[in-house]
Order: structure tokens, then C-alpha cells, then sequence
């Protein structure tokens, strides 16, 4: 399964990484020349033909959505908005772009989990968890099969996915994180951005297919679905489910085109990666609410840039308890000396005086637990005392 991807890309750099090949076929058996904007069969070629390829942008294609925008981060999670590739020809008939017609990718803003069509209301509200469709029961599924047959496959982006282990017995919050990403060039870190760019990252995509739901003002929101399927040996020791990655530009391109390529050629697509790359990563992704950096780090580079600064912190809290218990022992100390020189400063004349009462009888040391009982018969003491009290005390003075 999927449940969690990183993607801190802003539009034009996740653009600069989409940039795809245009192949075009020209057949120059007479004078004209027919020309495809998309990578062509190999039954398709003949000896009359020649294949030319250009390295092409796709456009940013912004959909309102309800007002919700693609925030880049390091932890993704489902109903967040992120960027997929889908066809032209599913915006070609309402755009009077010639360039942008005349590409056949676009990258769509899109939320992730599938709202049913059939909703209404709320659409954070439907109660179905959609965040992955198992292609198993695909073509049966009453939210997956329409949009398949209707050719509205995409492409869903990241520069990797987060996956826990559950493969060995332990329990849920306990399970080791990993994050999954494609193989790179030599010397990118996928954790320090410093180390690569837009221009040669290999960035990890997953098949899906996405719908556009409709809220009784008329609003729409684009959303999608990751296909998962059971796991090939590279990802069994991990999870028993895995997303369906496409790992070429061919398998990319035929999945996207919907009206070339048929439903059962596209299936065909749709098989398990080969070559993945994977560390594990510590808990702090397990948070949704953690974006930061941290998620996708190394655990023994997490564990090692923060053991000093933990011992750092255990010290300056037990510094500070110290600290604070000392001005409490002294706060303590002052009031119980106040206290003695109040019982006995109301005596009358042949009483002994506070100095001979405190070498005879000096105070105890006082305690950190006895901090809240001073404070409290200080809080007395600074009430008017009543006759009885007054009596009381003058007695207590006499007898020492």
C-alpha cells in the first residue's frame, strides 16, 4: 500500500523534473508527412519512417478545488493536494493553446483519495478510505471502474513513498518506517536536497487513475487514487502490498494515453518494479502533522545529530530543577525564620528573647516538601490573629 509520500518540489521544479521525450513518427512515402506526438508501436515503424524525439515541458494546469493549493513537503498524506500527470486530450477540447495542445502531458493539481462520485455534502466527509485502489477488484469497483473505462489514468509524483514494516510482529506504533525512492545518479542523497536538482533527480511515479466530483455549487475537485498490488520480492520483506511504479518513459507514456493505447494493453503496463532504493527513517513521520526535513532522514543521521543536543537539554533541565529548588529551600528558610520572630517577638518581660530561644532551640533544616505548608502559615500569619490565637501564642512564648 501507499499512505504517505514526500515531495518538496515547488510547480516549475517539479515541471523541470517531468520533462519527457516527444517522439514523432514521420512516414515520408509521399511528400507529406504524419507526425504523433506520442512514442509509437513498434508494429507502427517501417522502413518508410523515421522516428524524431524532442524534449518537451509539460504545462501547470491549475484547478480551483475547492480553494485548496499544492504545499510542497516532506510528509504527504492522503487528502493532501499534490501534482499528477495526466493526457491533453482530457483538456485539449476547452484550451485554444496551440503549444499546450500540441503536447500530450500536463501536470494537474489533484487531492489525494478518490471522492465518490456519488457523494454528497462534505467532501472530506465520505467515510471511505481511498487512498489506494487494489487493482484486483479494479474493474468491479463501483468508484474505480468507471474512470478506468473512461481512460482517466494519471501519473502521481514523489520523490519517494513511506512505507512501514509489517512483515514482523510489533505493534503499530512501534513498526519500522522506510522510504522507497528510484535509483539515482552517483552522488544524490535523496535527503539532502543540497546534492541534486530538479534537472537529475529520478523521480519516483506510481500509475492511478483520478475523477472530478462536483459539489452542489458547481465547484470541482480533481482527485486520484494509487493502484496498488501485491508485492514482488523486492518490497515483500517489507509490506505485502506495493504500488504499481512505472519505471520507464514508455510505460509512462502508454498508460497516459488513454485514447491510443486500450484498457488491457494499459493493464499491461502495470507491473513490479525492479529497482528500488530504500533507508529506514525514524519515527517522526509517523506524525502526520510532522513536515519538516526530519521525515525523511536517515535514522542513524537523526540519532546522531540529536544525541548531543539531548544530553545538552537533560542537562539544562536538571540544571534549572536545581536551580529552582534551591531559591525554594532559600524562600523556605526566610519564612520560617519570619514566622519565629513573630511568635516571639509579643512576649512580656521575663520571657527570653528570639536570640536565647534560637541557640537554645535552634530550627531544623528545612525541607523541599515542607515549601507548601510554609507557605500557608505564612498566608495565616498575615491575617489578623484572633484574641484566642493572641493567648495562645504569648503561652507557647512564656514556656520556652
Amino acid at each position: 500500500m501507499c499512505g504517505r509520500t514526500c515531495l518538496t518540489l515547488e510547480p516549475k521544479d517539479v515541471l523541470c523534473a517531468c520533462r519527457y521525450k516527444s517522439t514523432k513518427l514521420v512516414n515520408t512515402t509521399n511528400e507529406e508527412k504524419t507526425e504523433r506526438n506520442v512514442a509509437p508501436k513498434i508494429d507502427e515503424q517501417s522502413s518508410n519512417s523515421i522516428v524524431e524525439s524532442t524534449l518537451l515541458t509539460p504545462e501547470w494546469r491549475s484547478e480551483f478545488n475547492c480553494g485548496r493549493t499544492y504545499q510542497p513537503s516532506y510528509n504527504m498524506t492522503p487528502t493532501d493536494i499534490t501534482p499528477v500527470i495526466v493526457s491533453t486530450d482530457h483538456f485539449c477540447d476547452d484550451s485554444n493553446n496551440e503549444e499546450f495542445n500540441a503536447q500530450s502531458q500536463v501536470v494537474v493539481p489533484m487531492m489525494w483519495g478518490m471522492i465518490p462520485f456519488w457523494h454528497k455534502g462534505d467532501y472530506r466527509r465520505h467515510g471511505l478510505s481511498t487512498n489506494n485502489c487494489r487493482l484486483e477488484h479494479m474493474l468491479e469497483s463501483k468508484l474505480y471502474r468507471g474512470p478506468f473505462r473512461r481512460g482517466q489514468r494519471c501519473v502521481v509524483l514523489c520523490e519517494g513513498f513511506y512505507e512501514w514494516q509489517t512483515t514482523k510482529s510489533a505493534k503499530p506504533s512501534e513498526r519500522a518506517a522506510h522510504l522507497l525512492y528510484m535509483p539515482q545518479a552517483e552522488g544524490v542523497k535523496m535527503y539532502n536536497k543540497s546534492t541534486w536538482t530538479a534537472d537529475n533527480v529520478n523521480l519516483l511515479k506510481m500509475a492511478g487513475l483520478f475523477d472530478i466530483w462536483e459539489d452542489e455549487n458547481g465547484d470541482k475537485i480533481y482527485s486520484y487514487s494509487i493502484i496498488t498490488f501485491e508485492s514482488s520480492k523486492i518490497m515483500s520483506w517489507l509490506h505485502h502490498r506495493m504500488p504499481a511504479i512505472l519505471e520507464t518513459e514508455q510505460q509512462v507514456n502508454d498508460w497516459l494515453d488513454f485514447k491510443r493505447v486500450t484498457d488491457d494493453e494499459a493493464l499491461a503496463t502495470l507491473r513490479p518494479a525492479t529497482k528500488l532504493e530504500w533507508y529506514r527513517v525514524s519515527s517522526y513521520v509517523n506524525n502526520s502533522r510532522n513536515k519538516s526535513e526530519q521525515c525523511n532522514k536517515p535514522i542513524e543521521l537523526i540519532q546522531k545529530n540529536d544525541s548531543p543536543k539531548d544530553c545538552n537539554n537533560k542537562g539544562k533541565s536538571l540544571l534549572n530543577w536545581l536551580n529552582v529548588r534551591k531559591r525554594r529551600e532559600e524562600q523556605a528558610k526566610q519564612l520560617s525564620e519570619d514566622e519565629s520572630t513573630n511568635d516571639c517577638g509579643g512576649g512580656s518581660g521575663g520571657g527570653s528573647t528570639a536570640s536565647e530561644s534560637d541557640a537554645e532551640n535552634p530550627p531544623k533544616r528545612p525541607r523541599f516538601r515542607d515549601y507548601k505548608k510554609a507557605v500557608r502559615e505564612a498566608a495565616l500569619l498575615n491575617t489578623v490573629p484572633s484574641t484566642d490565637s493572641a493567648s495562645e501564642k504569648q503561652q507557647t512564648c512564656d514556656e520556652s
